[in-house]
């Protein structure tokens, strides 16, 4: 069984089924120091995100490790099952079981359980609040500095260890529960899809043809709006409107505490910054990056990645903020001849969004710069009419956002239960007599 009515209690374990051992991490696990002699095997990605993935298939979250050597050769070898930690995040839950053979960075720790234990087990228990917080107690380096969990403190660490047939329990129990709670999510970001394409829907209709339904319209060049009222132009984005890029900051820059740093994964699809799990450099080295401190109503835009082209208007709440390289700021060259947040209106509709995915595709990367906007078009009507369609698209998409608003805290409540779920069962607390 995995609950009895018995329970032993450590100081900083909680509660735990008095049958489970008790161990050091080392007496659980090896770490395997395994190189690779030719650099060619799948690269790794480790993420507090997403756990380990195919570092080909991560580039949505472009702001994992990316390598810059030559060769690959040298790089830590990983099995199937192996647990791979970057040891400067470990605190912030950067850590996973291995589904691939692979390589990772020289950087990261990789580990392989002894005595026949499910690593599986061991990796839903390391990544709960209950590990992370003493992953971090045991992390070493001062407070202006990345936090390191290195080898000997990671395995003076103590776990709790049931049984292996209770470990394989628990890690098809969680299996079982995260499906049901999986597919809950996937139906409900499926219901927040449709109401984003009818969001789109309104907004383009009112950027590239205005709110009078009776004006007359004209023929364009421009193979992604092929009419526009008559007093309308369509010019090239860049004579009205520029791109600024970030600092590419690296994993060496990043500490413990400090000036968040907004990257691609802080540009909340909704159209606002997410800042939960933002990484952070010293603020002494704010003078440094002034030219790139976010600014209240900046219009910012991922770059790369499977979320290319993903929006948002920065509100900052007064924190200093920091823009990464891959994200964009978009600034008005003029501001009496375009407003912003027409400009914002009109980069979130599918006329320009599809202009993006039109030049991703054809150079066949997933990034888009400043060369590839000066090939865009936009849709310029007169000044006085932009602030009207404004405030007729917020009108007509007020009852949408709602409905988006509703349905992610929904997901959000969904996955704050799975934590909690994964948290029971690894601490021995779901009692399988009952299922």
């Amino acid at each position: 069984m995995t609950t009895t009515a018995t329970y032993n209690k450590s100081a900083w374990l909680g509660n735990y089924p008095a049958h489970w051992q008790v161990l050091r991490i080392k007496n659980i696990f090896s770490e395997i120091e395994d190189r690779s002699t030719s650099g060619n095997e799948e690269l790794l990605s480790v993420s507090h995100y997403t756990g380990i993935t195919l570092k080909r298939d991560s580039l949505e979250n472009e702001d994992d490790f990316i390598s810059n050597a030559e060769t690959l050769e040298g790089y830590k070898r990983v099995a199937k099952g192996d647990l791979v930690i970057n040891i400067m995040l470990a605190w912030n839950g950067s850590l996973g079981i291995s589904p691939f053979d692979g390589i990772t960075s020289p950087a990261y720790c990789v580990y392989r359980t002894k005595e026949n234990n499910n690593s599986e087990y061991f990796g839903y228990l390391f990544a709960t609040n209950l590990l992370k917080t003493e992953f971090r107690k045991k992390s070493t380096g001062i407070i202006d500095s990345r936090l390191r969990l290195y080898s000997d403190k990671f395995f003076s660490i103590f776990s709790v260890v049931p049984p292996v047939e209770e470990q394989n329990q628990i890690v098809e129990y969680i299996k079982t529960q995260s499906q049901k709670i999986n597919h809950f999510i996937a139906k409900k970001q499926q219901f927040i899809a449709l109401l984003k394409e009818q969001k789109q829907s309104v907004i383009n209709e009112a950027v590239t043809k205005g709110i009078n339904k009776k004006v007359k319209l004209k023929d364009t060049d421009c193979q992604f709006c092929t009419q526009i009222p008559e007093n309308y132009l369509i010019e090239k984005f860049n004579n009205y409107v520029s791109i600024k890029h970030g600092f590419q900051f690296r994993d060496g820059d990043f500490t413990a505490e400090g000036v968040k740093i907004v990257k691609i994964s802080q540009l909340n699809p909704n159209g606002y910054l997410d800042l939960t799990n933002a990484d952070t450099i010293s603020s002494k080295r704010i003078k440094e990056f002034a030219n790139i401190i976010i600014k209240d109503g900046d219009i910012l835009m991922a770059l790369t990645g499977g979320t290319i082209g993903k929006l948002i208007i920065a509100n900052t709440n007064e924190e200093i903020l920091l823009q990464n390289y891959r994200v964009g700021n978009f600034t008005v060259n003029n501001e009496q001849v375009l407003l912003k947040e027409y400009l914002y209106m009109q980069l979130c509709s599918p006329f320009i969004q599809s202009q993006i995915n039109f030049f991703v595709r054809e150079t066949g990367q997933p990034n888009i710069g400043k060369g590839d906007f000066r090939k865009l078009k936009i849709v310029i009507p007169p000044f006085e009419e932009q602030t009207q369609i404004v405030n007729q698209i917020k009108t007509e998409t007020v009852i949408i956002d709602t409905a988006i608003a509703k349905t992610e805290r929904e997901i959000e409540l969904i996955k704050e239960y799975k934590e909690a779920m994964i948290a029971e069962a690894v601490m021995g607390k779901v009692n399988f007599n009952k299922k």
